[in-house]
């Protein structure tokens, strides 16, 4: 139960809860996005998480997308056998060394992922505004440390955790 106090467990109490209220409200902002394109969940997670990585200029290969989704390496081949036949991702073998395998969402993903988020994305444009510069920084840095914490959490698992 959280504590209701102002003090430091208080404060951790209800900054935890509303960590845990934004994982399940991005888990189902997912499955909407899912529904929208005819996905099922996890589809939808890893063409998200495809085109995250390309955004970032670090295309996922099929190992690190299987460790992003949480799926074994059959069952992420599988997922991507389904997507490529979508028409939704394609496999793309490295210039550099022809063995490693990218991944990349096809142009017209890009386009109803855009369709999808850009009215949530100019709506949290406008409700940052509400926020110093200042404000939001310390946010980017809380957040960045939390995940930190969490992987390293996790990597001190001996178990894998994967289905």
């Amino acid at each position: 139960m959280a504590d209701e106090s102002g003090g430091p467990e208080g404060q951790r109490d209800r900054l935890l809860e509303g960590l845990r209220a934004h994982g399940m409200a991005f888990a189902e902002l997912g499955r909407h996005f899912g529904a929208r394109m005819g996905l099922h969940t996890t589809d939808a997670q890893a063409l998200v998480e495809i085109l995250s990585a390309e955004d970032r200029g670090a295309p996922l290969t099929q190992a690190g997308l299987s460790q992003r989704v949480g799926l074994t390496p059959g069952a992420t081949s599988s997922l991507l056998n389904r997507l490529e036949e979508a028409g939704h991702v394609t496999r793309t073998r490295d210039s550099a060394d022809r063995r490693v395998v990218t991944l990349r969402a096809t142009a017209g993903v890009e386009g109803m992922l855009d369709r999808f988020f850009d009215p949530l994305v100019d709506q949290a444009d406008a409700m940052m505004k509400n926020y110093s510069p200042q404000a939001l920084a310390e946010v980017e840095r809380f957040l960045t440390d939390f995940v930190a914490l969490m992987d390293r959490h996790i990597a001190q698992d001996p178990r894998d955790g994967r289905a």
